[in-house]
């Protein structure tokens, strides 16, 4: 019997709350809101500036990082298949995968904004740097999991390297496609938020710095949390997409 959504995230509520609590008596302890502002203070600020951060701010970063993602999953996923397809293209590929992971993005992100300015494209790309890293060896590492037997046995039955990467590797690899976008998720929200911070006219991460210099420490969270419910809750909604087409895991 599947177990209701609320009983499966009560202990997850529980230890939130917990934390919450912790956070606030915290604060009030230390009573320097430039510093510590308390989940009351900020979730105030959050709604004083409810204008800016809803109509003008989270569209922004909502943009790139959607855009980021697609271009993640698209380059993620074909190089994966790449890999998967020919030992040669692996040799070749991998290490560069790697090895683009071992670039600083607070080094690389400035020359982004040089090199294409302060529009939506510079944050993309920093986005798309540190996303498709977990993509690509998630998918490959799932496209690799397909059983040799079973893959031998449509061999024998006269199947074409096409049927087998249609009906067998793509369902085995399926759930850790879903994985790969959870994991994808926050890490492109991240990138979007350090390209913000780093160099822009709008989004939560140029807000988040502009409360800074302001020492509003409440205006300085306010968007990172608002962040994090956006991450969290479109990794929601990528889990009953995965319960939806992975029904086997949707049964635990």
């Amino acid at each position: 019997m599947k177990k209701s959504s609320y009983t499966h995230n009560l202990p997850a509520l529980i230890v939130l709350f917990a934390l919450l609590m912790v956070w606030q008596l915290g604060a009030m302890n230390l009573n320097a809101a430039y510093i510590l502002p308390s989940p009351v203070q900020i979730f105030e600020k959050m709604w004083e500036l409810r204008e800016p951060l809803f109509t003008v701010h989270l569209p922004a970063t909502l943009l790139i990082t959607s855009i980021g993602l697609v271009l993640s999953i698209v380059l993620g996923v074909a190089l994966a298949i790449l890999m998967d397809v020919s030992v040669l293209m692996r040799k070749c590929l991998y290490p560069i995968v790697v090895g683009s992971q071992t670039i600083p993005t607070t080094a690389i992100a400035p020359l982004f904004v040089l090199w294409f300015g302060y529009g939506i494209w510079s944050k993309v790309l920093v986005s798309v740097l540190i996303t498709f890293f977990p993509i690509t060896i998630t998918v490959y590492d799932g496209l690799r999991s397909t059983r040799m037997d079973m893959k031998k046995l449509l061999i024998t039955y006269g199947a074409t390297p096409w049927e087998i990467f249609l009906k067998l590797k793509i369902p085995y690899a399926l759930p850790y496609f879903f994985s790969a976008i959870k994991m994808a998720i926050p890490i492109s929200v991240i990138g979007a938020a350090i390209g913000e911070w780093l160099g822009a006219q709008s989004g939560l991460g140029y807000f988040s710095r502009r409360m800074m210099t302001q020492l509003d420490g409440a205006g300085v969270f306010a968007p990172i949390v608002l962040l994090s419910v956006v991450a969290m809750g479109s990794v929601a909604v990528i889990t009953l997409l995965e319960c939806r087409f992975v029904r086997w895991r949707g049964e635990s």
